[in-house]
């Protein structure tokens, strides 16, 4: 998915600038959060309605992207 940031914004005022859900208040961490503890994309959709299949996606190719760009540094 190569346009994961229409999904996404980063707002100071919202969740102390974590990136989020456009519209929402659902940070990309609690999204991977569902993801790792074993909720599915159907179960995540279930229970925030406002969450759609494409945001879920978003927010696993902005965490990737995130990765890729992570250097390491050694000590």
């Amino acid at each position: 998915m190569n346009d994961f940031l229409k999904y996404i914004s980063i707002t100071p005022d919202i969740r102390f600038g974590k990136p989020c859900i456009k519209g929402t208040r659902i940070a990309i961490q609690d999204i991977l959060q569902w993801l790792a503890s074993g909720m599915s994309i159907q179960e995540i959709s279930e229970d925030f309605p406002s969450i759609r299949e494409e945001h879920i996606r978003a927010a696993l190719a902005f965490a990737a992207h995130r990765e890729m760009l992570t250097k390491l540094s050694a000590a």
